[in-house]
C-alpha cells in the first residue's frame, strides 16, 4: 500500500519568500493521544517569516527543509489511541507544538489532542485560524505574565497588528486604561476596539505622550528605534515591560533595574484552556479578530511578502 500524501508548502533553504514552494509530502498519522486534523485554514505570523529567513524559531526547527506554520483551524479527521476529548468531525483550533514544528502550511497536521480547543462557533475557519498564536501571546502576556488588573494603565505597542489588536481588546476586557501606538489611519478602528488613547508613532515620540504606565506590552522591540529601551521611561516605579519580539538584553535589564522597573522576556506556549476561554469571549461578542486578507495555500510566499511590509491590519490567513 502506498502512503497517503498531502499538499503542503515547504522550504528547501533559508531565504526570502521565494524559497517557499508547494510540494506533496506523506500525510502524518496520529500517535496515541494525538489527533489528525484536516487543516481548513492556517494563520500567518511574524515568527513564520522570521524563521523562514533563518531567525525566529529556526534554531529550534534546525536546517531546512521544513514546513512552517503554527496557527490551525480545521476538523478532526482521526483520533489516536487514548483520545477521549475529540471525535472525527469536531471543529477545532489551536497552536500545536510551538516552538517545535507543527507544519500548519499543509492539508493535515497531527498533535496532542489537548493542544486544541473547540473552534469559536461564531467564526469561520479563516477567522479562527487568525486567533491562536496572536491571541495566546496577548492573553498570556497580559494575564499570566503581567497580571493586569482593573484600573491599571497599559501601553501596547503596534496595536493594529495581529497580536496588538487582540491585546487592546483583552486589556479593555480586564478593565485597564489602554494606550496604544499605531499609524493615524488606524486610530478610529482601535478606539472602537477599546483603546482609550492612541499615539501616532510616525509623528509623536510615545514617551512624550504617555507616562505613569503600569505595564508595557512591547510588540516592536529594540530593533526598531529602541522601542523597549524608550518604554522604560514611561513606566511608573515597579512597572513591568513585557518584551515580546526581542527579549531582554543584559543592557536593557541593567537600565530597567536602574530605573526601578522590571523587564521580562516572553514566548507564547500552547494553552488549550486559554483558547477555550478566548473562544468564549469571541462568541459572546467581547472580542473580534481582524483578517485583512485570505490567500490560497499555494500563495504562502505572497502572504509572507505582504506581512513583512509591516502594514497589515490584523492578520493574513492561508486557506487550505
Amino acid at each position: 500500500m502506498s502512503t497517503p500524501t498531502m499538499r503542503a508548502v515547504s522550504q528547501p533553504a533559508f531565504g526570502g519568500p521565494e524559497v517557499l514552494e508547494p510540494v506533496h509530502v506523506p500525510r502524518p498519522e496520529p500517535l496515541p493521544t494525538e489527533v489528525l486534523v484536516r487543516v481548513r485554514a492556517a494563520g500567518v505570523n511574524p515568527v513564520d517569516w522570521k524563521t523562514r529567513s533563518g531567525g525566529g524559531m529556526a534554531g529550534v526547527l534546525g536546517q531546512p527543509p521544513f514546513i512552517l506554520g503554527w496557527d490551525v483551524s480545521g476538523v478532526v479527521e482521526e483520533v489516536g489511541f487514548g483520545v477521549t476529548t475529540w471525535k472525527p468531525g469536531d471543529e477545532v483550533y489551536g497552536m500545536p507544538w510551538f516552538p517545535r514544528a507543527a507544519g500548519a502550511y499543509a492539508e493535515y497536521v497531527t498533535a496532542p489532542s489537548r493542544q486544541f480547543a473547540r473552534k469559536p462557533a461564531t467564526l469561520d475557519h479563516e477567522h479562527a485560524a487568525a486567533v491562536p498564536l496572536a491571541a495566546l501571546t496577548a492573553w498570556q502576556a497580559l494575564t499570566d505574565t503581567a497580571g493586569v488588573r482593573a484600573g491599571q494603565r497599559v501601553l501596547i505597542h503596534a496595536g493594529a497588528g495581529g497580536v496588538g489588536h487582540l491585546a487592546v481588546q483583552f486589556a479593555r476586557h480586564l478593565g485597564a486604561h489602554v494606550v496604544t501606538t499605531a499609524r493615524a489611519a488606524k486610530h478610529e478602528w482601535l478606539r472602537k476596539l477599546g483603546a482609550d488613547e492612541t499615539i501616532d508613532y510616525t509623528t509623536t515620540r510615545f514617551e512624550d505622550a504617555v507616562a505613569d504606565v503600569d505595564v508595557v506590552v512591547d510588540l516592536v522591540g529594540d530593533g526598531h528605534d529602541d522601542t523597549s529601551t524608550r518604554s522604560l521611561r514611561v513606566l511608573r516605579r515597579g512597572g513591568l515591560l513585557v518584551a515580546v519580539p526581542s527579549g531582554v538584553s543584559p543592557e536593557l535589564a541593567e537600565r530597567a533595574e536602574a530605573a526601578g522597573v522590571r523587564a521580562t522576556p516572553f514566548l507564547v506556549e500552547p494553552d488549550a484552556p486559554a483558547l477555550a476561554r478566548i473562544a468564549g469571549l469571541i462568541d459572546q461578542g467581547e472580542v473580534a479578530v481582524e483578517v485583512e486578507d485570505v490567500l490560497p495555500l499555494e500563495q504562502a510566499a505572497e502572504a509572507h511578502r505582504r506581512g513583512e511590509e509591516g502594514r497589515t491590519r490584523g492578520k493574513l490567513v492561508l486557506t487550505v
